[in-house]
Parts: C-alpha cells; structure tokens; sequence
C-alpha cells in the first residue's frame, strides 16, 4: 500500500520519528527500500539526545545532567501548509475495523480519552494552568487530578517531547531564567521517558531480561490465582485494586498507583516483573515499550537505578498517604465506599460495627487479603538476600 501510495500522490520524501523498538528497525529498512525503489527519500529524525552520538548511560541522574548540558530541543516548526492530504484510494480509518464490537471492550476508554492531536493540547495547557505549579508536592497523591495525563499522547505522537519542553519552559521560567520547582519535577519525568528509550535503543533485552544478571536466579512463584486477583483488582488490598479496577475501566492509572501494584506483585506475591509488563502493555492506554519495561525493572530492583531491594510498599501506608480522604478507593472500590478513613485502607481491621454500617461483610461483598503484608515482605526479603 505504501508503494502505491507513493506513486498516486507523487509523493517525494517520506518523513517520521526515529523509531527505538527493536521491530521498528526493522520496519525502517522496508520503507527505505520502498522509498528507493520510487525515488523518494526517507528522512527520520532521532529523539532529543541522539543515543549514538553520546557513551551510553546506566544510571539516570548522568543521563539527565547531560540532558541539561546539552543545547536546548529544537522549537517545534509551525504546522505545515498543506492544501491537501493524501488518502489511499477507497480506504478509510473506519474501513479497516479496528474497533472492537462485540463485546464493547472499549467502553471505559472512549469516555475516558478523545484521541488526535488537537485533543492533546487542550490537557497540556490545562495541566501548565493548574497543575505544573504545584506538581513537585502533589504529583503523588491519588484522590485529586495531579497527574498531566499527557502520556497516552507522547506514546502517539500527537504532542512531541519537543512540544512539551518548550511550553512548559515558556510557562513556568521567571524573569531570571530559573524554572519554579514544578516545572522541575515535571521536565525530570519526561527525563525519564528519554532515558527509558535510551536504555531500550542500548540494550533492546531489557524488555524481557533483567539488566542485573543475578535476578535470572530469583525464585519467583507461579501462582495463576493471586495473578488473576491482581489483575482484577480483587487482591483484598484497596489501593492495589482500586488502580488495578482503574487501569481496566480507563486503560489508565497515575504514576504513584503503578508504583504500588507493582511492587505488590512482584514482591507480595513474587510473581515475575515481566508478568506485570505483560499485563500493563495489553492495558494501558500509553503502553510504551521502553518506559513500561524500564520502570517495572526499576520496581523489582533488576534494572538500572534500581529500587533497593529492601524497599517493599506497605500498601496500607501507601494508602493512606497518598488517598489520605480515601476518595481513590471510593471511586474504583464502590462497595467500601461507606467505609471511613482509615478503616476504608484496611478494611480486615475495621471494628465489625463499622464494617456492618457500611453494608461491608468481608469474603462476601469485599475480598479479604490474598497475603498477609508482614508474612509476604519477610518472605520478599528472604528471596532477595539469597541473590
């Protein structure tokens, strides 16, 4: 089809972004050799730090200072005066049926995002108005709107990192030249996004290997029936499955929540990293390769700049520290909606006249714990110590 399309526009140079994934260098040969076999050329542009031009990075902190040392991304161009685009005759978006129909999988996911480039703009500038500032202080919490939610849209293309440094530096740079805090925190996790490709483009086993060799020797469990209740959202633990109900309902969940269900899996129930990348590269929204697989190697501690292993979420505290008014869990977990704070974080250890009042029986309306948190670290701790 691209050749065709090729010859029916006259077309003479293709133009796209780099790709990192180890199938898209694949793919660039093919469009090179199409490109050449119609005299058209092929031009792509690498990222903002081109990793062949620099010593590769382990560990983040170097990576980003080299980020900040180096020459500021180019200003995005303006948008391109074109008085036509071209379509592949008789095709259409909707012809090629990517939808699904029955069942409406989907649902959750359209009432939840509109795609397309001029629908990412408008949270861009929304988060810089009421949510940059106040970022570095906030970004953790998960009973409010603190996230960007600008991820979906850098994994599509629609906004370019490009685009997004430069808006928030015009937003939040005073008159000194200096960026306020959150603009700081912010701009270090797109860092981070640049670092995961990275590390993808160096190493492409990343995605399915631990970059600590030692962890090929983890005992991990096999354990279908904890899987299945994590994956559902059932695990007895609200905070995990309220994020986990979240990411099934929108394809979608902050960045504190990934944190937690992550290390829930890999080090409550042992159960291995690359299970949970699975998982979250069939579901999210943004599911990027080179960010999923780096971060959840960050969470099991096998990867660069790793967590320590020693550094296991109490899913209780992470509750209560981060959904303080429980109104997280009341959104996704409805059935311990009645349920107060902090009762609603552990709802096992609630006074029974309290889980009586809010209608809550536990094994019946809302599961118990699948493990008990001080049993499952002792054991995490042990599994690790004998690396």
């Amino acid at each position: 089809m691209l050749a065709a399309l090729l010859q029916e526009t006259g077309a003479a140079a293709i133009y796209a972004n780099k790709g990192y994934q180890p199938w898209e260098a694949s793919l660039e040969r093919d469009i090179g050799a199409i490109c050449q076999s119609r005299d058209a050329e092929l031009r792509l542009f690498p990222g903002r730090l081109q990793p062949d031009a620099i010593k590769p990075y382990r560990v983040f902190t170097p990576f980003w200072k080299a980020c900040l040392a180096a020459p500021a991304p180019r200003a995005p161009l303006p948008q391109p005066k074109i008085a036509r685009f071209a379509a592949a005759a008789g095709e259409t978006l909707a012809s090629f049926k990517l939808l699904p129909t029955t069942p409406d999988w989907a649902g959750g996911l359209r009432a939840t995002w509109t795609p397309g480039e001029h629908a990412a703009r408008a949270p861009l500038h929304r988060f810089i108005d009421d949510g940059l500032a106040g970022y570095a202080d906030d970004r953790g919490a998960l009973d409010g709107d603190t996230t960007s939610r600008l991820s979906p849209h850098l994994h599509f293309g629609e906004l370019s990192p490009n685009q997004v440094w430069h808006a928030v530096n015009h937003a939040a740079t005073d008159a000194r030249g200096k960026l306020d805090r959150g603009a700081e925190a912010f701009l270090r996790e797109l860092g981070w996004r640049e670092f995961s490709y990275h590390l993808l483009h160096r190493v492409p086993a990343i995605t399915h290997a631990p970059l600590s060799p030692e962890f090929a020797r983890f005992p991990w469990r096999d354990d279908p029936r904890a899987l299945d209740a994590w994956r559902r959202g059932e695990t007895g633990y609200p905070i995990v499955d309220a994020a986990m109900r979240e990411l099934w309902r929108t394809g979608f969940m902050p960045n504190r929540a990934r944190m937690i269900v992550a290390s829930f899996l890999v080090k409550h129930l042992l159960i291995p990293w690359q299970t949970g990348a699975e998982w979250f590269l069939d579901t999210l929204v943004d599911a990027d390769l080179a960010n999923n697989s780096a971060s959840w190697q960050w969470v099991a501690g096998s990867g660069t700049d790793a967590a320590p292993y020693f550094r296991i979420f109490n899913p209780v505290l992470q509750g209560m520290k981060f959904d303080s008014r429980g109104d997280y869990v009341r959104t996704w977990v409805p059935e311990l909606a009645k349920l107060q704070t902090p009762d609603i974080h552990a709802p096992w250890e609630a006074p029974p006249l309290a889980l009586a009042e809010a209608g809550v029986t536990l094994g019946v309306d809302y599961p118990k714990p699948i493990v008990d948190h001080a049993t499952a670290r002792a054991r995490a701790l042990a599994a690790f110590k004998q690396l």
